[in-house]
């Protein structure tokens, strides 16, 4: 075979493989973008729902598109396409207030126009108190020494007589943020707050986090796709089986 032909067959199959290359990237950007995109939990704000080491897909469709729904989130327009609010109780991905560049998850618990407190620990919405009921001691990490906290399952209102069930972990009812002025959540915004009710920096700390503007809402926190304790080294591929929480593998977010 002449080694001009051998050249252009060489060059041939290079063009396919980076054009191959380059349309599976386009349609990992334009599923990323549209449809779902992956997250890892690395804290425990949000502990007993989510773990640290846990790695979940978020629907970027759920609540519309903003420009935060763009990779680098490129300011090309405002407000958002297709919107519509979360429902109280979504667990939810979203751009912190302060600094665009770090994403947050939180439970919704607050919906514009909502009145937000908490009087002694327990929640209050409009001025009802949110129900919750003992469901024995939890173990948790904590983001640092284990601590056994107190476990409940609350009853977020969502609706006539209907309520969205969730676990909640309490340390004290009289901690930092257990005894909050009354927050009234401004049109355009929602408030969230994390599982971990003592050891979460959430909407409670106008500060730092504050009213979250549903322009900033990345998606809905849907199913875990992969847990992993952290134990294992990366070098340690002998123990990675073992460092998977495999109940947890494929498991639905409420």
């Amino acid at each position: 075979m002449p080694q001009q032909l051998m050249a252009r067959r060489k060059s041939g199959v290079l063009i396919e493989n980076i054009k191959t290359i380059l349309y599976a990237g386009l349609i990992a950007i334009a599923i990323r973008t549209v449809a779902f995109e992956p997250f890892n939990i690395p804290s425990g704000s949000m502990i007993p729902t989510l773990l640290v080491g846990d790695y979940l897909f978020v629907s970027k469709y759920s609540y519309g598109y903003s420009h935060f729904s763009l990779p680098l989130s490129p300011p090309l327009f405002s407000g958002r396409i297709f919107g519509r609010l979360p429902e109280r109780g979504d667990v939810a991905v979203f751009k912190l207030p302060r600094d665009t560049s770090q994403d947050y998850i939180k439970r919704i618990v607050g919906l514009p126009g909502d009145r937000i407190q908490m009087k002694a620990g327990q929640l209050y919405i409009n001025g009802t108190m949110v129900q919750r009921k003992p469901a024995g001691d939890y173990m948790a990490d904590n983001d640092g020494p284990r601590m056994l906290l107190k476990r409940y399952l609350e009853f977020l209102p969502d609706g006539p007589d209907h309520f969205v069930e969730h676990y909640i972990l309490k340390a004290t009812d009289d901690g930092p943020l257990d005894n909050t002025q009354e927050y009234k959540v401004p049109e355009g915004y929602v408030f969230a707050m994390g599982d971990n009710r003592d050891n979460s920096l959430d909407s409670r700390v106008l500060n730092a986090v504050g009213f979250v503007p549903v322009e900033n809402l990345v998606g809905r926190a849907e199913f875990i796709f992969l847990s992993v304790g952290g134990s294992a080294s990366l070098w340690e591929v002998w123990e990675w089986p073992f460092d998977i929480r495999w109940r947890r593998l494929f498991t639905g977010i409420s």
